[in-house]
């Protein structure tokens, strides 16, 4: 038996038990004494639904207390708790919950309708979250420490790679602690008492994983969000008790742009990383003259969120730097044969750590391609500097990043790909002011067809941020490498000014 994710939020909740465990939504505060009974309280009623370990618990829904009720009363019984995107369609869900093979899905009142549909035909119970609302503030009964094992899985992370489909990361106990130990050890902000800030989704590794089990852990305060309202959390910011936010560029860009931004006292920031795309420049130097330190960091779901983050002193040195190892955790840059680059050649970015998951789920062939000799190839260009500092300088899987959210270009190009008229199809980022990537599809036609078809295919069948902003015909046909793929490099440099030069159709 080794540390199970939910240990730390009971060891807190016994000897810190009045210390606020969460803040949702800026004032309803749950203590960790009451956190820890509603969670025993959630476990109770998933037991008495047949729920036990090894079992899988889907969980789709907006941010709420309630959601991460029933995520951690589901860990409290060593079932894998399995967060589904709540922006996908139900076609999407489909797939989802096919892989997965849960024993029950939990939703809340706004996804429960497309939930439905994407178990019509299924066998599968759906359950809602509402129905933990009034398991709060009821009488305490402990729940006995599930016979759960150190590998056995906890939770299960859909990523989307460069095909159309996801794939499940798996997060054991052990290489749950394994990171948040790591993180601790590595950044002081990290430590009991202290805030830390949530606006995204609980669909991703940022969400249960990062911003709930990982404080819970360390009996911080978490600042649980509905949503980003770059206003609202400015004002959560210059608050003065939030000390940690971890988030995507975006975030930062439309915060630095506020009027009020200028009299924010953002005083009690103590560690701010920024992951999923670069950072501007201006961003950086906005935030730095309020006192701040953005850092930029690597990581994907596989790494467990962030394997890596820049030193606070190279922010403005190295503003694209991701850093060099963690304390556990070793990066290299490697040429295709495997051997190491030399300094500023670049090389693919393999990780090697604790944190690094153990495979993808039921899927081994995809396991075997990734995890090799003990590394896991990330599909990313990066470059070492001579003193050892990591930037990323391509994406090798093609992958658009839209508000935080991964897009694989494959994905769409295969709805578009379907339409008639449509003889090639390719798929790549453009820049957009508020999402950072927001995908354009390139079409070469062989007959009529609008734009307005392509977006309406897009959007009965995928979710609404990969739908393409931008649809550009030509008659040509797309061009290709020696290889015989379409030449996707070729077409980014063409249209590198797309969102200047092209009208967004949505």
């Amino acid at each position: 038996m080794t540390a199970l994710v939910t240990d730390g939020l009971r060891w807190w909740a016994v000897n810190t038990p009045e210390s606020p465990a969460i803040v949702f939504d800026g004032h309803d505060t749950v203590s960790y004494r009451e956190l820890d009974g509603w969670t025993d309280a959630a476990a109770h009623a998933l037991a008495a639904r047949g729920i036990g370990r090894g079992d899988r618990v889907g969980m789709i829904g907006a941010n709420s207390l309630e959601w991460c009720v029933a995520a951690i009363g589901a860990l409290k019984l060593g079932a894998v708790v399995v967060p589904y995107n709540n922006r996908f369609v139900a076609a999407e869900l489909s797939y989802l919950v096919d892989n997965s093979d849960p024993a029950l899905v939990l939703a809340d009142d706004q996804h429960r309708a497309r939930m439905a549909e994407a178990l019509v035909g299924g066998s599968v119970p759906l359950g809602g979250l509402a129905e933990f609302t009034g398991l709060r503030g009821g009488e305490h009964r402990s729940v006995p420490r599930p016979d759960a094992a150190p590998d056995d899985v906890a939770v299960l992370v859909y990523t989307s790679g460069t095909t159309s489909r996801p794939k499940g990361v798996g997060f054991t106990h052990r290489g749950t602690a394994a990171f948040i130990t790591e993180w601790a050890f590595m950044e002081p902000a990290l430590r009991q008492g202290a805030g830390i800030i949530y606006v995204l989704s609980m669909s991703g590794a940022p969400g249960l994983l990062w911003h709930i089990l990982h404080p819970l852990t360390r009996g911080m305060t978490i600042h649980y969000e509905r949503g980003f309202e770059p206003r609202t959390t400015l004002s959560r910011l210059a608050g003065g008790t939030v000390a940690v936010m971890l988030g995507v560029p975006v975030l930062f860009e439309q915060m630095a742009a506020l009027p009020e931004f200028a009299e924010a006292d953002l005083s009690a920031l103590e560690l701010v990383s920024v992951a999923g795309a670069r950072v501007p420049l201006p961003t950086i130097r906005a935030w730095l003259a309020k006192g701040v330190t953005l850092r930029q960091a690597y990581g994907m779901t596989e790494l467990g969120g962030n394997s890596t983050i820049n030193p606070a002193g190279e922010a403005l040195t190295r503003p694209e730097s991701v850093g060099r190892d963690g304390m556990f955790t070793r990066h290299r840059i490697v040429r295709p044969d495997g051997g190491e680059c030399d300094p500023e050649e670049p090389g693919e970015i393999i990780v090697r750590g604790p944190a690094v998951t153990a495979g993808y789920w039921r899927n081994p062939e995809a396991t075997a391609e990734a995890l090799r000799d003990g590394w896991f190839h990330s599909g990313d260009v990066g470059v070492r500097d001579r003193d050892g500092f990591i930037r990323v300088v391509d994406r090798m899987k093609d992958m658009i990043i839209s508000g935080g959210f991964n897009v694989a270009p494959s994905e769409i190009e295969s709805v578009i790909g379907d339409l008639d008229g449509v003889d090639e199809v390719c798929v790549i980022a453009a820049d957009d002011a508020k999402f950072g990537e927001t995908p354009a599809a390139i079409v070469a036609t062989a007959g009529p067809i609008s734009a307005e078809t392509v977006v309406a295919a897009c959007a009965a069948r995928l979710a609404a941020f990969k739908v393409p902003r931008y649809v550009v015909f030509q008659r040509e046909p797309l061009p290709r490498m020696a290889s015989g793929k379409i030449a996707r490099r070729e077409l980014r440099a063409r249209y590198a000014d797309l969102a200047a030069t092209h009208e967004r159709v949505r």
